[in-house]
């Protein structure tokens, strides 16, 4: 099963209340949750229209109980009652996670790349919900730094409380997948290549990880019992550059497949529950492959007016622009030209107004 969650198209992300989830029918079209509650009263309760994701996967972790009143429900009814996906706006999945925890070193090819050694457990570290945007969704490029990356990422979601479980277990706390980018900001990390003469990181890594927008997340939420463990799943990236001698043309930074992850769905959930109790709606993100910018050579970094990408197979592509701190774009940009066929042709000047 797939579910979105979704906002009417001139909604703005300032607008959480407007919000309501969809699953997605055969078709591609959304049916919101209270739509078929209304078909469907014996089986769900007309206050669904209301909750968010999180709250439905804690009262329905497996989704049994949607699948039957799908199930139940006469097709050409659910058809009738969804939505043109042209007439809404995608929110992220998972717009508020009460945790949200990432996981690096995970991909022995992108540990190669930075000439380490394999870790013998998995390095952990947190992000906040302020850096959640959806797809389509400007980034923001923070004016002091000059080494802003991205990461391509397979994002686990909690559906179950998840204290102390055996990796034996721990996939019965999984809900479902989205996918990630996991921007990040190299030379407040503290990452030794983006640095310049004097500069030195942080000394840790929130504000290079946990900046405003530094987490697209979605475009769709699909179930556990679709994609099992989350093994054999190719994470990809790409950039389509503002300016350069590849201008315009989207080039294919990251090509990974998450079969090659050091620790697996299970034991990240069992090792991160011994300490820290994951609730519904947590996300756990598990790592990148090999091909981001700061490891290029040259080096790739994400500037204003770029669109970048990442797709996580069999869940879709996450498209993000990127602008600058005030939420503008150059003109005629790929990030320009995409934030003005989302938003129906507005002007460039009006584009900083839509965050």
């Amino acid at each position: 099963m797939r579910l979105v969650t979704i906002r009417p198209a001139d909604a703005t992300a300032s607008d959480p209340g407007l919000s309501r989830v969809a699953a997605v029918l055969p078709n591609g079209w959304f049916l919101p949750l209270g739509s078929l509650a209304l078909m469907m009263p014996d089986m769900l309760a007309g206050e669904i229209e209301e909750l968010d994701l999180a709250t439905v996967m804690a009262l329905d972790p497996t989704f049994g109980v949607l699948r039957a009143a799908m199930a139940a429900a006469e097709p050409q009814a659910l058809e009738e009652a969804a939505l043109d996906p042209a007439s809404v706006r995608l929110a992220s999945p998972i717009p508020k996670p009460g945790k949200i925890l990432g996981v690096g070193y995970n991909y022995l090819d992108h540990i190669r790349e930075q000439g380490m050694e394999r870790p013998v457990r998995p390095v952990i570290f947190s992000k906040f919900a302020n850096a959640i945007v959806a797809d389509g969704e400007p980034i923001r490029h923070p004016g002091l730094t000059h080494a802003l990356d991205l990461e391509a990422e397979l994002a686990v979601v909690v559906g179950r409380r998840a204290h102390r479980v055996r990796a034996a277990d721990a996939l019965r706390c999984v809900a479902g997948y989205t996918a990630a980018n996991d921007v990040t900001a190299r030379d407040w990390q503290g990452q030794q290549k983006a640095l310049r003469p004097g500069e030195a990181g942080d000394g840790q890594w929130l504000r290079a990880k946990s900046s405003d927008t530094f987490l697209p997340l979605g475009p769709f939420f699909v179930t556990a019992d679709e994609l099992g463990d989350g093994r054999g799943l190719y994470v990809r990236s790409w950039r389509t550059a503002a300016s350069g001698p590849n201008a315009n043309n989207p080039f294919q930074m990251q090509n990974g497949n998450t079969k090659d992850l050091l620790f697996g769905v299970a034991e990240l959930i069992s090792i991160i529950s011994q300490e820290v109790t994951l609730a519904p709606g947590d996300i756990v993100i598990t790592g990148t492959p090999s091909g981001v910018g700061v490891f290029r050579e040259p080096q790739v970094f994400l500037e204003p007016g770029d669109l970048v990408s990442v797709e996580v197979e069999r869940i879709g592509k996450l498209t993000n622009p990127v602008v600058d701190t005030d939420g503008q774009a150059p003109a005629d940009s790929p990030a320009a030209r995409a934030m003005a066929e989302r938003d129906g042709q507005i002007p460039l000047a009006q584009l900083s107004e839509l965050r």
